[in-house]
């Protein structure tokens, strides 16, 4: 059974300077797991985007990434916050290492949204390789990785934009990752958004791909994530509200928010 647990971190739970999110992970790592950080930053591209007079621009949950856009997300994402986020959990003995995802995924241009609609979305990536073995490297020498979502085109010439979501999912199923939890601004996958009452706490994989296309923008990539991890080997998924200081504990003693299972 694995022990590598992978963390996709973002939302308001990024915002958190308190330390809650880094004591979660020394617990994680008091149970003797090891655990990989994929990092968000949809806030601060939109910040430095709008401070250069460009306008963000969302198509069905994913980042419309012209070439001016694809500088901007890469520069703050490889260069500001990874390494921030780095910091902080360094900051509290956590032993982490920021790494730019452009060296560990390799992705080609999307064409689809989730739903198969065909769509440009610019300098997009959809993922097709993760080195794993150079994470698992980190992990045996005790690391902890904090990646950016950012991968490399198949030709090696650039970089793609790739969702952190589906950042997280691949690199949970290229490590047979024991679990995928996921961070976010809501707790969990509800049935019938915005009814509060249809929270799923559990559903299976089955189950939620046939009811993918129902969801709409940002928890579209979400839910693609959760499948995607499944079907590439992750034993389960847990989405989770990162603005409640309690979740991420409670989602390491497998519970709260929505769980995709196998």
């Amino acid at each position: 059974m694995s022990n590598i647990l992978v963390v996709k971190y973002g939302g308001h739970a990024m915002s958190d300077d308190s330390g809650l999110f880094a004591r979660a992970l020394g617990q994680a790592l008091a149970k003797n797991l090891k655990v990989v950080v994929v990092h968000g930053g949809a806030p601060q591209v939109n910040a430095e985007l709008t401070a250069r007079g460009i306008t963000p621009r969302f198509i069905g949950g994913f980042r419309y990434t012209d070439a001016a856009t694809l500088e901007v997300a890469e520069e703050v994402l490889a260069t500001q916050v990874g390494p921030a986020v780095t910091s902080a959990l360094i900051a509290h003995s956590i032993p982490a290492i920021s790494l730019s995802g452009r060296g560990i995924i390799t992705a080609e241009t999307l064409t689809q949204l989730v739903d198969g609609t065909s769509v440009d979305l610019g300098f997009v990536g959809r993922i097709t390789a993760v080195d794993a073995d150079q994470i698992q490297s980190l992990l045996d020498q005790g690391k902890v990785p904090v990646i950016s979502p950012v991968a490399s085109n198949t030709e090696g010439t650039g970089a793609l934009n790739v969702n952190g979501d589906l950042v997280s999912a691949a690199i949970a199923g290229a490590l047979d990752a024991m679990a995928l939890i996921v961070m976010t601004d809501v707790p969990g996958i509800y049935r019938n958004w915005p009814d509060r009452g249809s929270l799923i706490s559990s559903i299976s994989r089955d189950e939620l791909f046939a009811m993918k296309d129902s969801f709409e923008d940002g928890m579209s990539p979400k839910v693609a994530a959760c499948l995607e991890a499944i079907d590439n080997g992750a034993r389960a998924v847990r989405i989770i509200d990162g603005r409640d200081p309690e979740a991420f504990a409670l989602a390491l003693e497998n519970s709260g928010g929505t769980l995709v299972s196998a």
